[in-house]
């Protein structure tokens, strides 16, 4: 596939780079030791604790800092061990029983009483996870184990009404120092990927004693990186843990790198200087819609000077509706609304074909076993938009109020399809609508409050299952009181059909049966037109040719442990 976009960027970098200078000591296998991982984000972090982690953004930056029992392999995605070397089913599929690795150290923190890290136990795992279900305000988690893990739901209602069970949710319980058992309501086929989860990473409970509210900017984990400087919104840096516990297949002591560190700049083109000169050893993302950027380019032959890589994406991107009051409470609209839209020409024309248009299913393409040929979306179809705007009352667009798209302003793509979207529904329905554009800690958090009336959110897959997208409609995911912020559900969304649809897969234990009920949960909710699908994102990465071993997937999973540096 060729992007017009992509040549000039090409052409600029290679005129002048670097390469890493460092020292560096030299490991089996050919590896070397040593370097910083300098890269760029251009999103500000909203928190790096596990239980209120839930920015893309920052899963990827405090991934190297976290883990869980179990993890998923950079490669496939499947789960591979973690601090559980292993683990047993019961036939029934209701217990889980992790034995856990000895040895493995919380990293060194000014949380333990002599800034030495602890030895991580079982308790910490049953801490963790009882922290999982319980109602403070930094847990934005419970939904991984809500109606799942034995205990859960009571163990939560009790920490609500201020009269916790200091034991826990009775379905959890450390068996010894290496052993816990996990048990369940009913079988969950998801469960192990649902404890990959970053909702389930182990932090100490040291923690939380020693800095109560400031668990946000402060990481203490076990993995192969520890916090050593973090500026909220300007920089981290992540250092070498020299007590991690992992190793190669070659028996070298990982990680390779001596820090990594992430700045915070939504400026792209600064970032592409900063690459160009050799700063930076990756660009992660190259927006599609950059016009200024234009050519030709085959995404897979990089140049001499870097590598280039294009992935498809476990990513859906949306526009959401406030359908709690007017005008969106009206399904008719909102069916206007998406029936409105041309998706084809939004990838081909503003994202230069760096897309997939989400003209079917909501759950983005590339999960193995869903029928995705059975779920259709709505098409792009402006003569029967403009019928459903008349029956709604309004007519060639007449009397329609004035409304506001509120997105983040950290992705240039995100801005010119929306700039796309307003003349589209200004074309085809007579309908104006004005943009506003805040930074994206501040648009997710209105988007939460349900304070914003229409709005653009993408979700990316935190783990690799059709149940990952379609929990965001789900009604217990939403909060009950409209005060109150919402996540995972921010569109609010109840339906008792939808919800008896999705319950009924999570207890399926044919996966042919649960993933027909999933698609036809998915049916119904593009059906009743909760949100307006617009593309299924595919990512463009820069890659310095001296970086070695960097993990590419869908998720944007990035085990930077075995990462390192060709001198």
């Amino acid at each position: 596939m060729h992007a017009k976009w992509l040549s000039l960027v090409l052409v600029a970098l290679t005129a002048c780079m670097g390469g890493p200078s460092e020292r560096s000591r030299e490991g089996l296998g050919g590896r070397r030791y040593g370097g910083v991982f300098n890269a760029n984000e251009t999103e500000r972090i909203r928190s790096l604790f596990p239980l209120s982690l839930t920015q893309a953004v920052a899963f990827r930056v405090a991934s190297p800092i976290y883990e869980g029992l179990v993890r998923f392999d950079p490669k496939d995605l499947s789960v591979q061990p973690c601090l559980a070397e292993r683990w047993e089913v019961s036939e029934d599929g209701l217990v889980y029983t992790f034995f856990l690795r000895k040895g493995v150290r919380f990293h060194d923190a000014p949380c333990f009483e002599d800034g030495k890290g602890r030895e991580v136990t079982a308790e910490d795992v049953r801490y963790c996870f009882a922290e999982l279900c319980t109602a403070r305000p930094d847990n934005q988690l419970f939904w991984l184990f809500q109606d799942h893990v034995e205990g859960a739901n009571a163990h939560y209602q009790s920490t609500l009404q201020g009269k916790p069970d200091r034991a826990g949710p009775s379905g959890i319980k450390a068996l010894g120092p290496y052993e816990l058992e996990i048990r369940l309501v009913h079988p969950v086929p998801t469960f192990l990927q649902v404890m990959a989860h970053p909702g389930c990473w182990i932090f100490p409970k040291e923690l939380d004693d020693k800095y109560p509210g400031e668990q946000q900017d402060r990481a203490v984990g076990t993995g192969p990186f520890a916090q050593h400087l973090y500026r909220p919104g300007d920089v981290i840096v992540l250092e070498r843990s020299p007590h991690y516990w992992g190793r190669d297949e070659h028996g070298n002591e990982l990680p390779f790198l001596d820090a990594v560190r992430y700045t915070f700049s939504g400026d792209k083109q600064r970032e592409l200087a900063e690459f160009r000169k050799g700063n930076l050893a990756v660009v992660f993302e190259i927006p599609g819609g950059m016009e200024e950027l234009s050519d030709s380019v085959d995404l897979g032959s990089g140049t001499a000077r870097f590598r280039v890589n294009a992935t498809s994406a476990l990513s859906t991107q949306f526009y959401g509706f406030n359908a709690l009051r007017p005008p969106f409470s009206d399904k008719r609209v909102r069916m206007a609304f998406t029936l409105a839209v041309d998706r084809s020409f939004l990838v081909d024309s503003v994202l230069n074909g760096l897309g997939v248009p989400a003209e079917g299913a909501f759950v983005a393409p590339g999960l193995n076993g869903y029928p995705y040929d059975e779920v259709q979306g709505l098409p792009y179809d402006p003569d029967r938009a403009r019928a459903l705007l008349e029956e709604a009352g309004f007519p060639g667009g007449s009397d329609f109020p004035n409304l506001t798209l509120q997105l983040s302003n950290n992705n240039v793509a995100h801005v010119r399809v929306a700039a796309a979207v307003q003349e589209m529904l200004m074309r085809e329905l007579n309908v104006r609508i004005s943009t506003s554009m805040l930074p994206a800690d501040q648009h997710f958090d209105r988007v939460e409050r349900n304070k914003a009336e229409f709005w653009r959110e993408g979700w990316l897959a935190d783990f690799p299952d059709p149940e990952n997208f379609l929990a965001l409609f789900l009604g217990r995911n939403a909060a009950a009181d409209t005060s109150e912020p919402s996540y995972l559900n921010t569109t609010r969304y109840r339906d008792p059909v939808y919800d008896s649809l999705f319950v009924a897969a999570t207890m399926a234990r044919d996966e042919q049966e649960r993933m027909r009920l999933l698609a036809e949960a998915d049916q119904h909710m593009l059906d009743d037109a909760v949100v307006l699908p617009l593309y299924h994102d595919r990512t463009v990465r820069l890659i310095q040719p001296w970086v070695r071993d960097l993990p590419l997937n869908a998720m944007e999973y990035r085990d930077l442990a075995r990462v390192w540096f060709e001198r």
